[in-house]
């Protein structure tokens, strides 16, 4: 069985805006292994967005093959692929995207909701997500009850509650200061140190060198794409400032 959660060869994807087409993806092939961490970095207008949405069966290709999993989602219908969604993959977004009016708990336990899990396996299971990620005593509060570091947590617990194959991140730190940043990349070390498959899309320098491997886009082909040697362990710098 192969060890490949992500396989991409020769994906491509156009826009067609008005009379001119965009060429976002012009060739890239890909693989990322069961438990890798890795992050997807390049200039604007790169592609890294377009792939990250393709990776996380938002859109789909013009051209090529993605399997997820085992599965080719390349040509699967809206319905399936809202499926693959909820089964294989958990969210981490910049805006947190929690609802306002929900505690932690309830926001956590969301995706349980269409998975078809029972109030009591939603609440254990919600419960289990945001202990996690260091946040149990906080799963009544609301959101605007939280700090931004602890919106991203109960973002990254619901992530995590359905035991996705694989986590997708973009711009997870965007809207954090430093010092939260970093205490978010360390929980994603701890995230993958338990065997959990990261895909992060960064533009900065310091928080992609969190990730184990680095792949850089340019004008929609993949640049370069190098296991990161120097992996930036900050362990424990927020407790020492």
């Amino acid at each position: 069985m192969s060890n490949h959660v992500i396989q991409t060869t020769d994906i491509s994807r156009t826009y067609v805006m008005g009379e001119e087409e965009v060429n976002a993806l012009k060739s890239v092939s890909i693989n990322i292994n069961r438990g890798e961490y890795v992050a997807f970095m390049g200039p604007s207008g790169s592609g890294k967005s377009t792939l990250m949405n393709i990776i996380g069966c938002l859109d789909t290709p013009s051209g090529g093959q993605y399997v997820l999993n085992g599965k080719d989602v390349s040509d699967m219908t809206e319905n399936e692929l809202a499926e693959v969604r909820n089964q294989e993959i958990g969210f981490i977004f910049q805006t947190f995207n929690l609802l306002p009016r929900q505690s932690s708990l309830e926001n956590v336990a969301l995706p349980l909701i269409y998975a078809g899990y029972n109030k009591s396996q939603r609440t254990e299971m919600a419960m289990q997500a945001l202990k996690n990620v260091g946040l149990e005593n906080r799963a009544k509060h609301k959101p605007n009850e939280l700090s931004g570091g602890q919106r991203q947590r109960v973002a990254i617990a619901r992530a995590l509650v359905n035991a996705p194959s694989i986590l997708l991140a973009d711009e997870p730190t965007g809207n954090l200061d430093t010092k939260t940043s970093y205490e978010i990349m360390d929980l994603f070390e701890e995230l993958y140190q338990k065997g959990n498959t990261i895909i992060m899309v960064t533009h900065e320098e310091d928080i992609a060198h969190y990730a184990h491997r680095i792949v850089r886009l340019r004008d929609g082909l993949v640049e370069s794409d190098l296991v990161n040697e120097n992996v930036k362990r900050i362990i424990k710098l927020n407790k020492t400032e």
